[in-house]
């Protein structure tokens, strides 16, 4: 692999000894993940308070630079020729089958070809974290990769059985932070209910309470967990899962755990009246949780979307490293127009970062702890 831009002779202050060290990857590279990288590092202060390598092909990268350019959409832009890129090497035919606007194979084996790039160096110590452009999970598996998505890919390649998708968004309104888990993520609606049981929810349970304790520094947390069913079943009126198993299985989590407030199951259709009053900060009665355990894809996302669509990010929780994604996909149809909004990335290279000085605090705090 070829680096460009690298200054291996800067001094080093002790302040910058710590500065989290980001692999961005480029994402599809026929969608609008380079015009988003682009906009976002065009940003000074986006990498002011951490170092960023974008991982990609710079081929690649220097087309889509050329073709907004010529857009007349004038926003900012950073010139890939002083940016920090990696580049990855790809044969000559995938690149040239790579057409912006156009997810296919080519544009998938790229995008796979940068994720197992960055996951094969932060594994190795390189970087302290993953920040991962948008892919087509349509593109990857006509490369012949059948992965769900980029976070299947990353737990397998750290060995992880443990993992989750928890979203993560700052209001730009109050400053209040929203923490959303899935327990179940990318599965058909009619396979859900036979999904959850109460050990997949103690394992997600266990992985957001490591979660707000190392990389949020909250010990003892407020969670708000949704039922199933419409009005959490209604007393079995409505279904019976809330009365036969989630239920009795919050009443044992509790007896667990008497340093946290587990609150449940709330009716899916009012948990996220709170959130939204904090969010927007229309109302005088806020008391949000500090973090929602939504059961199901769309009964988590539809609200975390409504409220933060442009600045939510995706956060896979049980990585031995940070791993932060913009929460927007491909946008092939507007790929190359120069109209993306880069408000996600930002906001996912900035929480990166945040994390990863988080779990540096951390870690020291329980090493004078246990000394």
């Amino acid at each position: 692999m070829s680096q460009l831009n690298q200054n291996q002779n800067q001094i080093v202050t002790p302040y910058q000894e710590h500065r989290p060290r980001l692999a961005l990857t480029l994402g599809d590279p026929a969608g609008i993940g380079p015009e988003v990288i682009l906009k976002a590092l065009a940003d000074p202060t986006v990498s002011k308070n951490c170092d960023v390598t974008v991982i990609g092909n710079v081929d690649l990268l220097l087309e889509a630079y050329n073709q907004l350019n010529l857009t007349g959409n004038l926003a900012a832009l950073a010139n890939p020729d002083i940016l920090s890129v990696i580049d990855v090497p790809l044969k000559a035919e995938i690149k040239e089958q790579v057409i912006i606007g156009t997810g296919n194979q080519a544009s998938g084996a790229a995008s796979f070809a940068y994720m197992e790039y960055a996951i094969a160096q932060t594994l190795a110590g390189k970087f302290d974290a993953i920040v991962t452009g948008s892919i087509a999970k349509s593109a990857w598996k006509a490369a012949g990769y059948n992965y769900p998505g980029q976070t299947e890919l990353l737990a397998e390649k750290s060995s992880v059985d443990r993992f989750g998708m928890l979203f993560v968004a700052r209001s730009p309104h109050t400053d209040w932070t929203l923490r959303a888990l899935l327990a179940t993520t990318h599965i058909p609606l009619r396979q859900v209910a036979d999904t959850l049981t109460p050990q997949l929810l103690t394992k997600k349970l266990d992985l957001l309470v490591e979660c707000l304790e190392k990389d949020f520094g909250i010990k003892e947390a407020r969670i708000a967990i949704a039922g199933l069913n419409p009005h959490s079943g209604e007393q079995g009126q409505l279904g019976n899962e809330e009365i036969d198993w989630l239920i009795p299985w919050l009443e044992q989590e509790r007896q667990k755990r008497p340093n946290l407030q587990l609150e449940g199951p709330i009716p899916p259709d009012t948990m996220w009246v709170k959130p939204g009053q904090a969010w927007y900060g229309n109302s005088h009665s806020q008391n949000p949780a500090d973090a929602y355990l939504a059961l199901y894809h769309d009964q988590g996302l539809i609200p975390v979307k409504l409220m933060a669509f442009d600045r939510a990010v995706n956060t896979t929780i049980g990585l031995p490293f940070v791993r932060t994604s913009p929460d927007h996909g491909t946008a092939f149809d507007i790929a190359g127009k120069g109209i993306a909004d880069a408000t996600s990335v930002k906001a996912a290279i900035g929480l990166a970062a945040e994390l990863v000085n988080q779990r540096l605090i951390t870690r020291l705090t329980d090493n004078q702890c246990n000394a």
